[in-house]
C-alpha cells in the first residue's frame, strides 16, 4: 500500500490509501492512525471518507510533525567520500563498525515534498542527501536486529538539508551537528508498505537505486542495498534502553555520492532558484525548490 497526507477542502490534515491515482481518505491524519487499533492494515479495507485526485491533492510530509527523528549514517561508501572531500583521507574510523551512529534532527523543521527550501541562515555551502527513512509502526523497545524491521509501518523518501560550512565548525565539537542540519527535512511523497518492497529486497536492503538531481541534471546516488547497517540493526540500536513511538521517523543517511559534499568540489552547492529531486524506486521523489534565507 502506499498512503499520503494531504491538506483537505476544509483545511484539516487527513491521510489515504491510493488506488488508482486517487486518495482513498480516512478521516484522520497518518499519526493517529498509526496509534490506533488495527493500524493501517484495518483502516485501508474502510469505505473512504472522500476520494480526491492525487495529482491535484496538497500533499503534506506522511508524517508531518514526526514524535522523534533520528538520522543515522548508515552507507560506508558516503562516509568514505565524505572523509576524502573534507580532509583528503577516505578511511573510515573503526568506530563507525563498532554500531550503527545517528543524530536526533528536528521534527519542527519536517516539509513535504514539494515545498520550498530555504537556504538556512548564515549558510554558505547549502546541499541535499539522497536518504531513505522508516516510519515505526507502532511503540517499542529493546528490539532484536534479526525481528526489528516487523515494527516498521512503511519507508518514504529522505532529504536531510545540510549547512556545509556550519557543520565544518561544529563537527570540529564532540557534539556533531546542530544547527547545520536545523530548518529544513523533507520527507514524502508516500509512505509505501513493507510488503509493496519484498520484490525488491536484496541482502541488507533493496535493490532500489536512489538518486539526487539538480535542476535536471544528475549529480548522484547508488543502490538501497549498499546499506551497511540495516534498518533492523538500526532500529534495534535506536530503541536500546528507551522506546520508540509510533510515526518516529529512523533515516538512512545519504547513499554514496548521495549529497554535493562528496563530489570534491566538482559541483557548486545550491543557491536559490535551484530545483532539486531526490528520487527513491518505488518510493517516489521529493521536489523541492531553493530560496533565500528566510528573515531573521
Amino acid at each position: 500500500m502506499k498512503w499520503v497526507s494531504y491538506r483537505s477542502a476544509d483545511g484539516s490534515t487527513r491521510c489515504g490509501v491510493v488506488h488508482d491515482n486517487k486518495i482513498h481518505a480516512v478521516g484522520m491524519d497518518l499519526l493517529e492512525l498509526l496509534r490506533a487499533e488495527g493500524g493501517l492494515e484495518a483502516a485501508a479495507t474502510r469505505e473512504p471518507t472522500e476520494t480526491v485526485e492525487l495529482a491535484t491533492a496538497d500533499l503534506l510530509a506522511p508524517i508531518p510533525v514526526p514524535p522523534a527523528v533520528r538520522n543515522f549514517a548508515a552507507f560506508e561508501r558516503h562516509i568514505s567520500n565524505a572523509g576524502k572531500a573534507a580532509v583528503g583521507d577516505g578511511t573510515v574510523s573503526p568506530v563507525w563498525y563498532e554500531y550503527p551512529l545517528f543524530f536526533f534532527s528536528n521534527p519542527a523543521a519536517v516539509k513535504g515534498p514539494h515545498d520550498e527550501v530555504p537556504i538556512a541562515p548564515g549558510a554558505q555551502s547549502w546541499d541535499y542527501e539522497v536518504e531513505v527513512a522508516a516510519v515505526v509502526a507502532g511503540d517499542c523497545s529493546d528490539l532484536d536486529a534479526a525481528t526489528a524491521e516487523n515494527h516498521i509501518a512503511g519507508y518514504l523518501v529522505y532529504c536531510d538539508w545540510s549547512a556545509r560550512d556550519i557543520s565544518a565548525s561544529e563537527m570540529g565539537f564532540v557534539y556533531g551537528p546542530s544547527k547545520s542540519k536545523d530548518s529544513s527535512t523533507s520527507l514524502g511523497p508516500f509512505l509505501v508498505t513493507p510488503d509493496e518492497l519484498e520484490p525488491y529486497r536484496s541482502d541488507r536492503g533493496y535493490a532500489l537505486r536512489m538518486d539526487g538531481y539538480v535542476n535536471g541534471e544528475h549529480y548522484g546516488g547508488g543502490s538501497w542495498d549498499e546499506i551497511h547497517w540495516s534498518f533492523g540493526e538500526m532500529l534495534a540500536h535506536a530503541s536500546r534502553g528507551t522506546t520508540l513511538r509510533a510515526g518516529d521517523i529512523i533515516a538512512s543517511g545519504p547513499v554514496g555520492t548521495g549529497c554535493i559534499q562528496e563530489l570534491s568540489g566538482h559541483r557548486r552547492y545550491l543557491a536559490p532558484g535551484d530545483m532539486v529531486r531526490i528520487e527513491v524506486r518505488e518510493l517516489g521523489a521529493i521536489s523541492a525548490r531553493i530560496t533565500a534565507p528566510e528573515p531573521s
